[in-house]
């Protein structure tokens, strides 16, 4: 079996979509993106064409090494992110050769099912109390809300009262026991961190997000002494060659890597494989698409210590056009009791309405996240 052609779509609401064609008529999609950059990944993955056109789609590891490695120049999130949606094309091409889901070649199932959280409010986010509780009685068990707009280096003590307060709000109204995840998104610095993720100490929350930038990861140690919270991190980390710095470190309880950046379902699981070594949980980002999502339960299906997945329906970035719209077979991810199933056809699990993605390419996106500034005109992190 030879790869034939490769083809992409940019579909809104930001993301971009990679089929692969082989020569007998078997055909695999990925979810090849960074948000904000999608024209960038997609001349990445074109340029990579060379590569990939005549070769025989299984040999997914010895593919995988010659676009990482056959390059020179390595990492980042561009070029992994080409990488990422290549490789889930392969073993979706490869799952349905050999007429198998993806986690069948790794290792086997170790779960029924997996646990999903939901995100609430935007990016500036209000009345969290009452749209937690809506998720809630839909069965939802626990949620995740952006922690602060804005926050200079030293900033008001008023921004922390209001995080704080919008917790509460959630407490109040879904009680002591769900989960509450708060994604601090990079955005605070490290001083203002420390006394941030001390009094979110009471709230007793499933983890922290990204308390500081993950460039500043040795501020983790510090931020660890003030907080009883797990601490996660990862979004931002690409292959297994950053994540080693971070488990060296022994401060993170969670790490977060997203299989449409990180390298893949392989690469994913190995550095999965890594943290179950450091005794860290694994929670995948995935704020993205069906063909991610569809990818990262292939990984938590045999990943022991997978606890939870991110998923973006109904997610504010997702106006217009959501996860489920893509696929034939929306059912196959039927949330029920906070619970997703593990897909079981062949590959990736899904069938994508490619009908559908050709339609919405026509119009395509040019999504940019929105550059924001503190109150002294100063550039400060979204």
């Amino acid at each position: 079996m030879k790869i034939t052609n490769i083809k992409l779509y940019k579909v809104q609401p930001r993301w971009l979509f990679l089929k692969v064609e082989t020569d007998e008529g078997i055909c695999g999609w990925g979810e090849p993106v960074i948000e904000g950059r999608a024209e960038s990944v997609k001349a990445c993955v074109e340029e990579m064409k060379t590569y990939l056109i005549g070769s025989d789609p299984r040999r997914i590891e010895d593919i995988w090494q010659v676009l990482y490695r056959g390059g020179f120049y390595r990492g980042g999130p561009i070029l992994s992110s080409a990488i990422s949606g290549i490789e889930q094309a392969l073993w979706d091409i490869k799952g349905k050769y050999y007429n198998m889901p993806v986690y069948e070649f790794l290792g086997g199932i170790c779960r029924d099912h997996v646990d999903v959280y939901c995100w609430i409010g935007g990016d500036r986010p209000s009345d969290v109390g009452m749209e937690a509780k809506r998720q809630q009685d839909l069965g939802f068990k626990s949620i995740k809300m952006n922690a602060t707009e804005e926050v200079a280096y030293i900033d008001s003590f008023a921004k922390v009262d209001a995080v704080c307060e919008r917790v509460a709000a959630i407490r109040e109204k879904c009680g002591k026991y769900f989960g509450i995840a708060v994604d601090f998104h990079g955005r605070v610095h490290k001083s203002m961190a420390k006394m941030l993720v001390q009094e979110l100490n009471q709230f007793h929350l499933m983890f922290i997000e990204e308390p500081v930038l993950c460039e500043n990861y040795e501020a983790l140690r510090e931020i660890a002494k003030y907080t009883a919270s797990p601490i996660a991190t990862g979004e931002r980390l690409f292959t297994r060659w950053d994540f080693k710095k971070i488990f060296e470190q022994g401060v993170v309880d969670i790490i977060q890597p997203d299989l449409s950046h990180a390298g893949g379902i392989l690469e994913c699981r190995k550095i999965s494989a890594m943290a179950e070594a450091y005794d860290v949980a694994v929670a995948p980002h995935c704020p993205l698409g069906p063909i991610a999502l569809a990818s990262c339960l292939q990984m938590d299906a045999c990943t022991p210590n997978a606890f939870i997945q991110e998923q973006s329906l109904g997610i504010h970035y997702n106006q217009g056009s959501d996860l489920l719209d893509y696929l034939a077979d929306p059912k196959v991810f039927e949330y029920r009791n906070g619970v997703v199933q593990i897909p079981s056809k062949p590959g990736l699990g899904i069938e994508i309405n490619e009908t559908y993605v050709e339609k919405m390419a026509e119009t395509g996106h040019d999504w940019k996240n929105p550059v924001w500034r503190n109150s002294d005109g100063t550039v400060a992190e979204w």
